[in-house]
């Protein structure tokens, strides 16, 4: 059946290593290239015939990924690492080169070959990072923002290296030529794209919505991202970089979240199709006879390139996990790594062994990659523990010091928000933040700051933790949330702590530490569709608090069953409780009936019902607390205070006819 065939046997094996990876706890990526290992050339049993056209789907696959990724890029979020991004990258680029030239000549590797396999391992995966990243929600973070940032400047990369590469035994002035129109390639396409992402592509997509056509609508999306791909791979630069590009240029549309709903399932498809390929080339056989060798590259390999990136991230003054994640998520070799080698084995630079070796490093390391990327919290948290961290410099504190302050622990999204109403009602507080660029933000707004790592004592001491009334942990890391905690529980007993869990699953961490009172931002949400899911099927009020309420309890036992010292550690649960039970109803006053022409205190309504009218809305004018005097009439809109069977109740005598 030839490659309608090959796509069949590979989904069969894709879904049962997926089957696997899934029962075992392990992520999806290596189910799918555990697949690629068996139906691959290299093994018995069934085998995809079509290896090459497979490569070239998977390819699509690559592009769809990036174009993915370009319609939820976060832009605004990539411009403070754009340091590390377009100047640290360059620098990582090199020194991967030159460690992999060292380690070339160190296995027999002639000087000209060496340099092409330095240059083959200094590109990390940007397919299989974006999926480790995307699985374990971490795209949002400041360890994502740094490492996607890298990724996309890697993919820029690749391009100087395939014109370098081939001409380093060519003339300067060969070179000089091909990297001028290479760049000039590139100062074309981005004017194009800036002209047709303005003017040409939401025009046309909005042109395509409104005929209401899903299959039309998926199509445009898909001839854009990959149309724009392939007109950059016309014109010499990466394929992949033109969908990421596309993406990019249409997330400025208000259609980008449609796009992508349509977008991601087909995305999934394709890139599965990459990940099979990349398990294809995996050769058993090969990895016995050259055991030793293959492991040595793949460790040094691994130990090398994540030493770089370590240090990089350092040299950029990026500290807590920052460091640990990018080493143990950008250690791989990628997939544009093989173009590089194919090109280089194409023009006789690359022995057989040398690419069979590159190959099955990368195919390696990028399966190790998700279990590596799991282990940085854990390694994190042991480092911390046993180097603590030191203080930074920066202290900004009121010169009358505080006392019975907040301490707010981070300024992101939530913290920023905390900061915002504590300082509405002039409360004394005081920021940590170890990023310089949202504490900077801080500043502007007037915040008092302290600059450095939370899990710091000297840090801690500095923001008054010892003399603090409440500490409000809002990072979302929860291995440094857990090492906060214990290290101001540790400096001040006494202190409240309200802590963000980044999972259910850390409530229970998070009790065992001492906090009482604990917010799970994804359950919090889940809580809220669902109550209003239940009153919109009918469910009364009251039931419907009574249900979400049991299930809060139930979710937040940990915390729940440790009650604060002081006795008010669920006190916020039962106002909210109880503020939600007694809420005001607003009923409409029909044309007939019992209630227009009547004064509220004729119609007796506390004792009929048991509610209270606590306000009338008529027209414009608000009349509020209104007397016994008062007469309702058509279209007043009464304000009604009560348990939820006693606004029923009203509002089933307002129904009443004569």
């Amino acid at each position: 059946m030839g490659i309608a065939g090959d796509i069949a046997l590979i989904l069969v094996a894709a879904f049962l290593g997926g089957i696997v990876a899934q029962r075992l706890g392990l992520p999806l990526i290596l189910g799918y290239i555990l697949a690629g290992v068996l139906v691959g050339p290299n093994t018995g049993g069934p085998t995809v015939a079509e290896i090459h056209d497979v490569e070239l789907l998977a390819e699509i696959g690559v592009a769809l990924l990036l174009f993915a990724v370009g319609l939820h890029f976060p832009l605004g979020e990539l411009r403070p690492v754009w340091r590390i991004a377009l100047l640290g990258t360059p620098l990582q680029v090199v020194l991967t080169i030159a460690f992999g030239y060292g380690v070339g000549r160190l296995f027999g590797l002639g000087l000209l070959e060496a340099v092409w396999f330095g240059a083959v391992i200094s590109i990390s995966s940007t397919a299989v990072v974006l999926k480790t990243l995307s699985e374990r929600g971490f795209t949002g973070t400041l360890s994502g923002r740094v490492t996607i940032g890298m990724l996309v400047a890697q993919d820029v990369a690749v391009v100087p290296l395939l014109i370098v590469l081939p001409q380093l035994g060519s003339t300067g002035g060969d070179l000089a030529a091909s990297l001028g129109a290479a760049t000039l390639r590139a100062g074309l396409f981005v004017a194009g794209m800036t002209f047709f992402g303005a003017r040409v592509f939401p025009l046309l997509m909005e042109r395509v919505a409104r005929w209401n056509s899903r299959e039309l609508f998926l199509l445009s999306v898909v001839a854009i991202g990959l149309g724009v791909g392939y007109a950059t791979y016309l014109a010499g630069l990466s394929f992949a970089l033109g969908a990421f590009v596309a993406g990019v240029v249409l997330s400025r549309s208000e259609y980008s979240h449609q796009a992508l709903a349509e977008v991601e399932p087909l995305r999934d498809v394709f890139a599965m199709l990459f990940f099979v390929s990349v398990g294809m080339l995996i050769d058993p056989a090969f990895l016995l006879r050259a055991a030793p060798v293959v492991l040595a590259v793949v460790l040094l390999v691994s130990l090398g390139k994540g030493a770089i990136f370590a240090s990089l991230a350092r040299l950029f003054g990026y500290g807590n996990i920052v460091p640990f994640a990018l080493a143990l998520g950008l250690f791989q070799v990628g997939e544009l790594s093989f173009l590089l080698a194919r090109l280089g084995a194409d023009t006789g630079v690359l022995s057989s062994s040398t690419y069979s070796i590159a190959l099955t490093t990368a195919a390696l390391t990028m399966a190790a990659t998700p279990l590596a990327a799991r282990a940085a919290p854990a390694l994190y948290s042991r480092w911390r523990k046993r180097f603590p961290a030191e203080p930074k410099s920066t202290v900004e504190l009121p010169e009358t010091g505080l006392k019975d302050h907040v301490v707010i622990v981070g300024h992101g999204r939530v913290g920023s928000f905390v900061a915002r109403m504590l300082g509405r009602l002039e409360a004394p507080f005081v920021v940590v933040e170890s990023d310089p660029n949202r504490a900077d933000g801080a500043r502007e707004r007037g915040a008092p700051v302290v600059s450095g790592d939370a899990t710091a004592d000297a840090v801690l001491r500095a923001a008054g933790v010892r003399e603090a009334r409440l500490v409000v942990v809002t990072i979302p890391d929860a291995v440094g949330a857990r090492l906060c905690v214990s290290r101001v529980r540790a400096l001040n007993p006494e202190a409240r702590v309200v802590a963000r869990s980044a999972s259910v699953e850390g409530l229970e961490d998070l009790s065992r530490l001492g906090v009482y009172e604990a917010v799970q931002p994804e359950l919090e949400a889940g809580l809220e569709l669902g109550r209003q899911a239940l009153l919109g099927l009918g469910f009364g009020v009251g039931e419907v608090v009574r249900f979400s309420d049991r299930v809060r309890r139930e979710l937040y036992a940990p915390i729940m069953q440790s009650e604060a010292p002081d006795g008010h550690g669920d006190l916020p649960r039962r106002l909210r409780r109880a503020s939600e039970a007694i809420e005001t109803d607003w009923v409409a006053i029909p044309e007939s009936g019992p209630l227009p022409g009547r004064k509220i205190g004729d119609l007796r309504v506390r004792t009929r019902t048991g509610a209270s009218v606590v306000a009338v809305l008529r027209g414009e004018e608000v009349f509020p607390n209104p007397g016994p005097d008062f007469v309702l009439a058509p279209g007043d809109l009464a304000g009604v205070l009560g348990a939820p069977d006693h606004r029923a109740a009203f509002s089933a005598l307002a129904r009443e006819t004569l």
